[in-house]
């Protein structure tokens, strides 16, 4: 079985993928490929993870998950969606680095289905955005649990994904940036079920539809309806032409609030996070979904 984990990050798309998962349930069902609900799955897998904390899973706890998660038959693959996958926002940062406990969360997830293929996708976000909201909510804000004497410039996406692929070798993994999902939402969609880049699907658009008016909405679609042949390439060239005319300014510009952080602050911040993402491309085994 192909068990496809998309492991967040917090405050990314929000959930929004699991809703559009859902709304093509059925058509992938038809593919062999299974969107079980959330609820089924989401506090089983991590009260079964904390567990594996004290001691090793029993023999048997694959077959128990599978068949409390789904809800008939095999199916040839299975799309899982939670955020929590590497415990919650509170913990996502502890000593200056993102997601301390992934690595070891997903060697557990390769020790309970040792005999399946596992892949992971991972949606990241600049950390001049994502660190202030970590410290608003992290369970110890202090700075020797949260920044463990390191700085805001030393935390790295690429730190976290390597550790990752170290502990559960086998287990391919895709990286999205949340800053490009208006562009790459589909792909992200398709890429996760196993479909090939031109077949049907529905809510393509789902996360577009957020941050562009209606009007816009309306124009794009109307747009799109008379272009019989157009390419993904194009697809994208129309969208970000779209949403130049059309954004919700309201829904794409962030409030960043963090004490003594300047606009350089933020700008250096965004260009190390560029950078990183470079380097996230060259570790092997490793896919970033990019436009």
């Amino acid at each position: 079985m192909q068990l496809v984990l998309q492991t967040g990050a917090h405050y990314t798309e929000q959930d929004r993928l699991i809703q559009t998962l859902l709304r093509n349930a059925e058509g992938f069902a038809q593919r062999g490929v299974a969107v079980p609900a959330p609820e089924r799955y989401r506090g089983l897998i991590r009260d079964t993870l904390n567990a594996m904390h004290r001691e090793p899973a029993a023999p048997d706890a694959r077959d128990v998950l599978l068949d409390a998660i789904l809800e008939q038959g095999q199916p040839e693959r299975v799309l899982l969606s939670d955020p929590n996958f590497f415990r919650t926002a509170g913990t996502a940062v502890q000593k200056g680095v993102l997601y301390p406990a992934a690595p070891q969360r997903m060697a557990y997830m390769a020790q309970l289905f040792p005999e399946d293929a596992l892949e992971m996708y991972l949606i990241i976000r600049n950390p001049a955005a994502l660190l202030p909201i970590f410290h608003s909510v992290a369970q110890d804000p202090e700075d020797a649990a949260f920044w463990g004497g390191r700085n805001p410039q030393d935390l790295r996406w690429s730190e976290t994904v390597a550790s990752i692929r170290s502990a559960a070798p086998e287990m391919p993994i895709t990286v999205c940036c949340n800053e490009d999902l208006p562009l790459t939402w589909a792909q992200l969609i398709r890429d996760m079920a196993g479909l090939g880049p031109h077949e049907k699907l529905v809510g393509g658009f789902d996360l577009l539809h957020t941050i562009m008016s209606s009007e816009g909405m309306q124009r794009f679609r109307a747009y799109l309806g008379n272009q019989t042949q157009i390419s993904e390439e194009q697809r994208r060239r129309v969208i970000v032409a779209f949403l130049d005319k059309f954004a919700l300014e309201d829904e794409i510009e962030e409030e960043l609030d963090m004490p003594g952080w300047t606009e350089d602050t933020v700008d250096y911040l965004t260009e190390i996070y560029d950078q990183d993402v470079e380097v996230i491309k060259g570790i092997p085994g490793v896919t970033v979904l990019a436009p």
